[in-house]
């Protein structure tokens, strides 16, 4: 997928700004690496996936544990992701250093409950105003990434920024599950705090300054190979109160494509077409509604009139086919007829249905309700014994170890 990435600066929004712009047309190699305000930066085509990268010194790392029950469930019985920030917020309370009102939070990729899980921190209102700046140059972010991350940082310690003003970063220890994430200006004090055996990244601007400080050999990685390897990570910042990132930029992407059809001239009969075809549809659907209803009311109407037709010593129709059902059972007990809800009835049913040689070792009828206890069924012999009852007209369930059958009203 072509992406273009924007590196966000460390400075206020500015729209006269400069932003550091990697293009690639496949998401693989970097096409293009420049600098440009936002009103000058290249749009690409409608399949291109705008990412904004936050900066290293803009991100502070953090670790909790979370609790049973506070990550969101999918579709969904999905709960309210503010409980979830909340929790965060009482985590983090004591680790933070400002108000975590004012911080914007995020989540590892796939974290799970009951294990350590990194939490990603920065200033909630330099985020939102510099996604503002970009929105308003037509920019619709669909993620949000760290420049780096943990997970990169246990690769290699990373040295980035200028060669007035260098930054390292890097884990404390070589354990992953062990360290924490170390950054700050690149000294001698710092150097001295990392491991001393892992892998040292630099951007060309500060390679001299690093190999001097450092006193080792360092590798070289072009700032474009950089921001492209860290659009490319699993890491969504887009979480909580910007969580809509990427639904915004389908929508935008969607306006942008309709809005010639929506204004220009040449589409103003399509326009008209286009309602009268919905006005039709419309008036079609409620004239088959109002058919369908007809159909329904006159159904009804027959079914209560068979019912009084043939018990008309029925007061009130209420439900005339359970009401029929109902009279129907009376004449057949006023003539010794057997019914759906007699014992013997339901006895029979049960009998015949049973697994073979299964006896009864007690039986209680009342209220139209047969309770049987007898020896323990397998648990597939229940369910087929159960599913051919229903067949029959008689609901059957286990409870406390005893069979309870009723019948079931059939219209």
């Amino acid at each position: 997928m072509p992406l273009l990435i924007l590196a966000l600066p460390l400075e206020p929004a500015n729209a006269a700004g400069l932003l550091d712009c990697v293009q690639s047309a496949d998401g693989v190699s970097v096409a293009s690496c420049t600098a440009a305000p936002a009103a000058l930066l290249p749009r690409g085509d409608r399949q291109t996936e705008v990412v904004a990268l936050v900066p290293l010194q803009a991100l502070s790392w953090h670790r909790v544990v979370l609790p049973p029950g506070s990550l969101p469930r999918a579709v969904l019985g999905q709960r309210n992701p503010a409980r979830l920030r909340a929790i965060l917020d009482g985590l983090l309370e004591d680790q933070l250093l400002d108000d975590p009102a004012q911080l914007h939070l995020a989540l590892q990729p796939q974290p799970q409950v009951g294990s350590p899980v990194w939490v990603a921190a920065c200033d909630r209102t330099w985020l939102q105003d510099a996604l503002g700046v970009l929105a308003q140059a037509g920019l619709s972010v669909a993620r949000i990434v760290p420049e780096s991350s943990p997970q990169a940082l246990a690769q290699a310690i990373e040295v980035t920024g200028s060669a007035e003003q260098p930054w390292v970063a890097g884990l404390t220890a070589t354990d992953p599950d062990q360290a924490g994430v170390l950054q700050g200006p690149l000294s001698a004090g710092m150097v001295s705090l990392l491991p001393v055996h892992t892998p040292v990244l630099v951007e060309p601007a500060v390679a001299a300054v690093a190999e001097q400080c450092l006193g080792r050999s360092v590798t070289l990685q072009q700032r474009g190979e950089r921001l492209l390897q860290a659009a490319l990570q699993p890491w969504d910042l887009a979480q909580f109160d910007f969580a809509n990132a990427q639904r915004s930029a389908r929508w935008a992407s969607v306006r942008q494509a309709l809005g010639p059809l929506a204004r220009a001239p040449q589409w103003r009969a399509a326009r008209w077409a286009l309602a009268l075809l919905v006005l039709t549809n419309l008036i079609g659907l409620n004239a088959w509604a109002l058919r369908e209803k007809g159909l329904l009311q006159a159904q009804r109407v027959q079914v209560r009139a068979v019912l009084t037709d043939t018990f008309a010593h029925v007061p009130v129709v209420v439900d005339a086919p359970l009401q029929m059902a109902r009279e129907v059972a009376a004449l057949q007990r006023a003539r010794g007829a057997g019914y759906a809800s007699d014992l013997e009835s339901m006895l029979s049913s049960f009998s015949a249905l049973a697994p073979v040689g299964y006896a009864l070792t007690a039986i209680d009828y009342a209220a139209n309700e047969l309770r049987l206890s007898g020896p323990p069924i397998p648990p597939d012999a229940q369910q087929r014994l159960t599913a051919a009852l229903r067949s029959q007209g008689v609901a059957a369930a286990l409870q406390g170890g005893r069979w309870v059958l009723r019948a079931q009203e059939r219209p």
